[in-house]
Order: structure tokens, then C-alpha cells, then sequence
């Protein structure tokens, strides 16, 4: 099995001027916890999720739609391609301690993979690799204070 097959194709994104309130809600509607950036073309320049937007909206001391994702996105993120190796893709959510990646073919967004596509589309062949990333995944990370 490859990316491709457990993917899914039709996510929603944001661009870098998307304001925060206009991004909480797409994934609110959308039932996402993360939103892919793009700018013209489809190219991906970054990922927010929803504990992204919490944390600037409580420390930013802004309004919702003062802030954009440009903002708040993190950028070059890391990202798989269609036709790339299940484990090797478990291996890069593990070590970049990411829920999710952005699926690219030269740069363009074509889906979004997560932990969610493992469980739900592969079989038991992939079931240690799988559990080993949510254990990596479930551990907190520090966070330095600058």
C-alpha cells in the first residue's frame, strides 16, 4: 500500500491571508483539526491546526480576524507524496510529531494523511508501526519560552 490509497483527496485548506476566524471555522464545518496553507497554484507553504489557532488567539491579545494564518502557520512543514511507503510516512509523523501530513506532487496539494487513514485503512500488517507513532505522538513535547 502506498500514501495514495489511504489518503483523503478532498480537504479543505487555507491561504496565508485567511484571518483566524475565518480558519476556525472552515475547521469547525470541515471537522478538521488542521488546514493545509497554500498559496496560488496549490502549492503548500504551511500547516495550523486548531491548537495553533487556540494558542495565538490567547496570546496574541488580537481579534480573530486581525490575525492571519500567515501569522500563525507553521511553515515548511514537513510532507509525504502519493506514491511514498506507509512506514516511511509513519516514521516522518513520528519524527516530526505530527497528526497529519499534507500530500504533495510537485509541490501541490493533492490530500492530507493522517493517523485517522492508518487506523481506518490498513491492515494489521502496519499495527505495531502504527501503534508505536500514536505512543510517540501521545507523549507531551516542551515547549521553550523565548
Amino acid at each position: 500500500m502506498q500514501v495514495k490509497d489511504i489518503m483523503t483527496k478532498d480537504v479543505s485548506y487555507a491561504s496565508p491571508a485567511t484571518n483566524a476566524a475565518a480558519a476556525a471555522e472552515l475547521m469547525w464545518t470541515s471537522n478538521c483539526g488542521s488546514l493545509p496553507v497554500v498559496e496560488d497554484g496549490g502549492h503548500v507553504v504551511g500547516m495550523v491546526t486548531d491548537r495553533d489557532l487556540f494558542i495565538a488567539l490567547g496570546t496574541q491579545n488580537r481579534k480573530p480576524a486581525e490575525l492571519t494564518v500567515n501569522e500563525i502557520m507553521h511553515t515548511n512543514p514537513a510532507v509525504c507524496h502519493p506514491g511514498d511507503n506507509l512506514k516511511r510516512v509513519l516514521h516522518s509523523m513520528a519524527n516530526h510529531h505530527v497528526h497529519r501530513l499534507p500530500v504533495v506532487e510537485s509541490g501541490v496539494l493533492q490530500g492530507v494523511v493522517s493517523i485517522h487513514d492508518f487506523l481506518l485503512k490498513t491492515d494489521s500488517a502496519l499495527r505495531d508501526e502504527v501503534l508505536e507513532t500514536m505512543k510517540i505522538l501521545s507523549q507531551p513535547q516542551s515547549h521553550e519560552q523565548a
